[in-house]
């Protein structure tokens, strides 16, 4: 292709001859990115865009972050090693140092950290090898919208049905349990009565010897979900399920993959409730942008034989460095809290737009993991109560915002729900822009619906 063939069409079409037919965010989000620094990303064409996406919040710091570029271009410098299975370095050693300073000490001073393959489907993968292990139990609770990975265990544990249709043989013995979501809350019961009626149900499931349920190995759990659509998880639940689960020996493991570092406006989701888990799956974000995932886990868990999980990458000391970097930044400049404030600011905007558009059915979410909720105003009512779901709508929207320059996913049952993962650093003056972008894109797509 020479030079002047390279426009975003034409990259965009050679992808889409030469790619996977299962590439996903090409068909909503047409560009091919050129540069990107901070919040910001160029295409090819010279358009910006701001990036509410953020490698599906993998970005905490932006794009090529002057923190985390010194790091890897000083490891590349020294001759440092890049790749080094899991033989300990002075890199490793840092990170290490930098995430165990970053968890609640309760956790920490009793854990074992468990490097994987570059992905965090492979921290539950390995999640799930160790509570197994340990407990010898092979049953495993998942919750309904939940999402962690694409691997086979990860994958049997989807709340979404239409990625595992296609697949026989995934694991046995998943359970999917009720989630609290409040919008459409599955007993139709509103508020606190309805995150008790949940944790009611579950308590009963597992001391009900006739539950069809055998003792399981473990549970996982997003607190913030966010695949099924930025659903949080209320604090008083998240400590009944903490009660339920240790109270009858089941390892509780926290999918921390995008919560987790700053993201919901604490380090990690499990504080907002101030409780303890037995095991945390990382990645994403405690990369610093590059693949690196971990399986943080109390000590007595530990009980696997040497070679029991493994990965080639597991390794990756660009990784580690850009990780420990972004680790120490948040920390230094208390970006957590940060977060917490720019997502207030965000969602209040959101708020407002609400209060204009019927269509717009929920707006929810924590720090800057938030969710906007589409739904057909003139359609009946399910039965927990809230309208139907408008994927269509939601999917217009993000075309309109993508047109506008903004970048934002979708997700939620039907695909009805704009998602918002904005990098930790954005500014008040970034808001107000992608809350302004984001009520054009609503006013435009009701405009055209009025006209059709």
């Amino acid at each position: 292709m020479s030079r002047e063939d390279r426009s975003n069409a034409a990259l965009l079409a050679q992808q889409a001859d030469r790619e996977s037919n299962a590439r996903t965010y090409p068909r909503h989000l047409p560009l091919a990115i050129e540069r990107a620094r901070g919040v910001e990303v160029e295409d090819v064409d010279g358009d910006v865009y701001y990036d509410c996406l953020a490698g599906a919040g993998t970005l905490a710091l932006g794009h090529n972050h002057p923190a985390v570029t010194a790091e890897i271009e000083r490891l590349l410098a020294e001759d440092r090693p890049v790749h080094t299975l899991d033989i300990t370095t002075p890199e490793k050693e840092a990170f290490v140092d930098a995430l165990f300073e970053a968890l609640p000490d309760e956790f920490a001073d009793d854990a074992k950290v468990q490097f994987c393959s570059p992905a965090g489907t492979d921290a539950v993968e390995a999640a799930l090898k160790l509570v197994k292990t340990a407990t010898g139990n092979r049953s495993v609770l998942g919750f309904q919208g939940g999402y962690h990975g694409m691997t086979n265990g990860a994958l049997s544990l989807m709340g979404d049905t239409a990625a595992k249709e296609p697949i026989p043989g995934l694991m046995a013995d998943v359970h999917h349990l009720p989630y609290p979501y409040e919008f459409r809350p599955p007993f139709g019961l509103d508020g606190d009565e309805g995150h008790r009626a949940v944790s009611r149900y579950i308590e009963q499931l597992l001391d009900d010897p006739e539950s069809g349920v055998v003792d399981p190995a473990g549970m996982i759990l997003e607190l913030v979900q966010g695949e099924g659509g930025a659903v949080p998880a209320p604090d008083e639940w998240t400590r009944e399920i903490r009660r339920i689960t240790r109270e009858r020996d089941v390892p509780l493991i926290v999918d921390e993959i995008q919560t987790g570092l700053g993201r919901t406006g604490e380090l990690f989701a499990f504080e907002h409730a101030d409780v303890v888990p037995d095991v945390v799956t990382l990645s994403k974000a405690v990369g610093g942008g590059l693949p690196l995932s971990v399986v943080v886990y109390r000590d007595e868990l530990d009980v696997w034989e040497p070679g029991a999980h493994a990965g080639t990458f597991r390794g990756n000391q660009l990784a580690m460095a850009a990780g420990r970097a972004t680790i120490e930044h948040v920390l230094e400049n208390d970006l957590h809290e940060h977060a917490a404030e720019m997502g207030r600011r965000l969602r209040s905007r959101f708020a407002e737009t609400a209060a204009q558009f019927d269509a717009v059915g929920d707006v929810r979410g924590r720090g800057l993991m938030l969710g906007v909720e589409f739904v057909d105003p003139d359609g009946d009512r399910e039965a927990t109560g809230a309208l139907p779901a408008d994927g269509d709508r939601a999917a217009a929207v993000q075309s309109a915002c993508f047109d506008r320059g903004l970048i934002v996913e979708t997700g939620g049952r039907h695909g009805a729900t704009v998602r918002f993962l904005p990098p930790l650093v954005v500014t008040p003056d970034q808001v107000d822009d992608v809350a302004a972008i984001f009520h054009e894109a609503v006013t435009a797509t009701a405009a055209r619906e009025v006209v059709a």
